[in-house]
């Protein structure tokens, strides 16, 4: 959540490449490194599958002509491997 800015409790889409599946939920700040899904979304999403996070955020067209993704990888270990930018 650090690496890509999230806040708690801030509303994300979960794609999950391993199944197809893709729901909206919202990040919960757990132990270090790791990612779950709780609740309902849980019933969609299986330890072990590769998944998209993506938060979102509002801004004017003319923002939207400078504002670029920020963009964290992460290894099967969920060690942060890369950023951009």
């Amino acid at each position: 959540m650090e690496a890509a800015d999230i806040l708690p409790y801030e509303m994300v889409h979960v794609l999950d490449v391993t199944n197809g599946a893709r729901l909206e939920t919202y990040a919960i700040k757990g132990d270090g490194g790791e990612i779950c899904i709780n609740g309902a979304a849980a019933r969609r999403v299986c330890k072990g599958d590769t998944v998209i996070i993506l938060a979102y955020h509002l801004v004017s067209e003319e923002e939207a002509r400078y504002s670029h993704p920020k963009l964290v990888y992460v290894n099967s270990q969920n060690e942060v491997v890369s950023r951009e930018p």
